[in-house]
Parts: C-alpha cells; sequence; structure tokens
C-alpha cells in the first residue's frame, strides 16, 4: 500500500497540470523579451507586463525590476532558455562578454498558472569579476561549445527524473552517501573552469566539497531539452546550478556563485567556498 501511494505522490508531482494554459511559444516569448529587456537596459520591455505583486529578487535580496540589472543595457554574447510549462515558468542564460564589465546572468521568471496575463514573480542570479571562479573568457568558450538541443520525446526524462537529478548533485555536498546519476560523458562549467576535456571519460564527479548545504531551491524544469536550473543557497551565497538530463543521467552542470558585494556577505559561506578552489582546480 505505502509503495502504491509513493508511485501515486510521484506521478502526481511529475504529470504536467491541464489547466496551465502556458504554451511553449507563449513561454519563448517572455524568454525572448527577457533578452530584449537586457539589451537594451529597459525592464519595460519584458512582457507580459509584471503584475501589482510581482516579487523580485537579485541575488537573494529583495529588489524591483526597475533597478535590477536588466535595466543596465548588456548585450549577450550567449544565450539559453528552458520553458517549463507545467509551471509557467522560463529560465533564461544570457554570457555578456563585450562591453566595460563582463557578466553571467540567469534569470527565472514565472507566471501565474492558468493565468498567463502576467509575470508574478522574477529571480536573478548574476556574477562578475571576483565571484567563484568567474572567467567570462572560459564560460563563453564552452558554453558555446555545448548542446542542449531538444531531445526527441520517446527518450525523454520525466519533470520527476530530471528534478531529482539535480537534488542528488546538490544533496552530495552535504551527505556523501547520495547516489548520484552521474553520466559518461559529463562536463560542468564552474564559473569559467571546465571539467570537460571532449574526451569520452569526461566527469562532473570531481572537486565536490563535504559538510556543505545547498538550500531554498526553486526549479525550473524543461522535459524538451532536458534542463532543470536550481537557484538557491549555497550555504549562505547566492547560487545557480543549471543541469542537462540526458536518459536520467547528469550531461551537463553551469554553476554561478556571488561571492562580492553584500550579496555574498557570509564571511563562513565564503571560506567553505574557497576552501574547495585548489582541490577543483586540480581536477580541472
Amino acid at each position: 500500500m505505502l509503495a502504491s501511494l509513493l508511485l501515486l505522490a510521484t506521478a502526481v508531482v511529475a504529470a504536467p497540470s491541464a489547466d496551465t494554459g502556458c504554451t511553449r511559444d507563449q513561454l519563448q516569448a517572455v524568454a525572448d523579451s527577457i533578452v530584449a529587456a537586457q539589451t537594451a537596459g529597459n525592464p519595460a520591455l519584458v512582457k507580459p507586463a509584471a503584475a501589482a505583486d510581482v516579487a523580485v529578487t537579485e541575488n537573494r535580496q529583495s529588489s524591483s525590476l526597475a533597478s535590477s540589472i536588466l535595466s543596465r543595457a548588456l548585450k549577450p554574447d550567449h544565450v539559453r532558455s528552458s520553458l517549463d510549462t507545467t509551471q509557467c515558468a522560463t529560465y533564461t542564460e544570457m554570457i555578456v562578454a563585450s562591453g566595460a564589465k563582463p557578466y553571467e546572468i540567469g534569470v527565472q521568471v514565472f507566471l501565474a498558472p492558468g493565468d498567463a496575463s502576467a509575470i508574478h514573480r522574477v529571480d536573478t542570479i548574476y556574477t562578475s569579476t571576483g565571484d567563484w571562479l568567474f572567467n567570462i573568457t572560459g564560460t563563453l568558450y564552452w558554453a558555446s561549445k555545448e548542446s542542449w538541443t531538444t531531445i526527441p520525446e520517446a527518450q525523454r526524462d520525466t519533470r520527476a527524473v530530471i528534478q531529482a537529478a539535480a537534488d542528488a548533485y546538490c544533496d552530495i555536498f552535504s551527505n556523501k552517501s547520495t547516489v548520484v546519476p552521474w553520466g559518461t560523458p559529463c562536463a560542468r562549467l564552474e564559473g569559467g573552469s571546465y571539467t570537460g576535456k571532449g574526451a569520452a571519460d569526461d566527469s562532473c564527479n570531481v572537486g565536490i566539497p563535504s559538510g556543505v548545504t545547498l538550500t531554498k531551491r526553486r526549479y525550473v524544469i524543461d522535459e524538451t531539452i532536458g534542463a532543470v536550473d536550481v537557484m538557491m543557497a549555497f550555504a549562505d551565497l547566492p547560487d545557480s546550478h543549471d543541469f542537462r538530463v540526458e536518459k536520467g543521467k547528469l550531461r551537463y552542470v553551469h554553476t554561478m556563485t556571488v561571492m562580492t558585494g553584500a550579496k555574498g556577505k557570509s564571511g563562513g559561506a565564503k571560506g567553505r567556498r574557497r576552501g574547495v578552489t585548489s582541490e577543483i582546480k586540480e581536477s580541472l
């Protein structure tokens, strides 16, 4: 009986809602408007318009669209988006390698399920010079080489499988007994550092610290490309981990961790992140 209930619960979580009212075309338009707003430095270009009670966070601090990084004119050199038709949400990765200051920017946007007429939440994580392993040249180079293309429908993983793979990766930081579905090959882009060499045995299972909790997770999941972005607190630091999952296994991991300014103010968390720098660099 318990097993049956667990299977039913999993099915309820994984099954798309029939009345979300969000199509991939609608969500692609939202993602495109984020890029247009960032390029122009004009948050008013974000469509649909924000609801009156829209919640906005930037590097895990309360903000507003008008004062956010979207108000700075930054032309992305690389863009990739995930479209979550179950939650009516999008995630857009933008790499800005030109201009006076480089940035890597991740934006999650949530519409109300069943009502695609307004934006109800916007969460942004962005990194720049001084943040964890930040090197925009490496970030752009490696991200541009990866393939996050559409997965044939018969080969797609469920939402539950995709999220479980991401959660296992996040959980192993605090629980080394966690079984992570490592793919082979798998490549991790961390700041501008890359674990992949284009070899069949490339691994993401390197430089994983111990005793660190990854909490307050917020997900955007796109089964069509096998992607899930998780915005969270890495210990106390603002963080985004973006995953590509193929046949239940991790294929790509992109990470951003904010370590500069008030947004990355936790000294203890900084110490734990910096404490694994040599271990990660030795493995890259």
